[in-house]
């Protein structure tokens, strides 16, 4: 049996303007978005840990908890739903700093749909290499993890490019020890050379 297809990303749009909201949905449901629509923050945030995948459009003034602030929770509780802001005129500086909070775009009122599509198809884009990121993190952490304790002696020194004589000396056993123990590393983490496993252990993100 087939895994089911996973579900489209969803635009999750918060505006505290019913018809903007509305409008906003149509335009990007004309264009195969799906899409939820939340009349404040307050409304989105008590359901962010069931939140579909996808990105948030967010008008940063609103009543209640405004955009920016929503940015900035949803960086700590949901980081993989990426943050487009919408704002007015003369708010460049509230950008910014929504920006430098980790928002993918911003864009100014009145935008055109152009616009609107550019800054919603990058975010989306932007949500699927996080996803893969995310996914490659996972396998090369579950890779490292079959590693023998011993093995990952010898592993963080290798990585750190020392010579195999140093690495004997340093963990007490002979250089011929350590290039068995190198050999099984290489073979349990599928790699054909020490940059190979360089790569891996820094996509796993870890201090080994």
């Amino acid at each position: 049996m087939r895994d089911p297809a996973p579900l489209p990303p969803t635009v999750h749009i918060v505006d505290d303007d019913e018809a903007v909201r509305r409008s906003l949905a149509m335009l990007l449901g004309s264009f195969g978005h799906a899409t939820r629509t939340y009349a404040s923050a307050e409304d989105l945030l008590a359901g962010v840990d069931l939140l579909e995948p996808g990105c948030a459009v967010v008008d940063i003034r609103m009543a209640g908890m405004d955009g920016l602030t929503l940015q900035q929770t949803l960086a700590r509780r949901a980081p993989g739903i990426p943050v487009v802001i919408v704002t007015g005129h003369a708010e460049v500086a509230l950008a910014v700093r929504a920006m430098k909070a980790g928002a993918i775009d911003f864009i100014e009122k009145p935008y055109t749909e152009t616009d609107m599509l550019a800054a919603v198809n990058t975010a989306l884009s932007r949500m699927q290499d996080d996803q893969e990121h995310r996914a490659a993190a996972e396998a090369a952490v579950a890779r490292i993890g079959t590693l023998t304790p011993r093995e990952r002696d010898v592993l963080r020194p290798l990585v750190e490019g020392w010579p195999n004589k140093v690495i004997a000396h340093t963990l007490g056993i002979s250089p011929r020890t350590v290039e068995i123990h190198r050999s099984n590393v290489l073979e349990k983490l599928g790699c054909r050379s020490l940059a190979e496993v360089v790569r891996l252990v820094l996509t796993a993100g870890l201090e080994v």
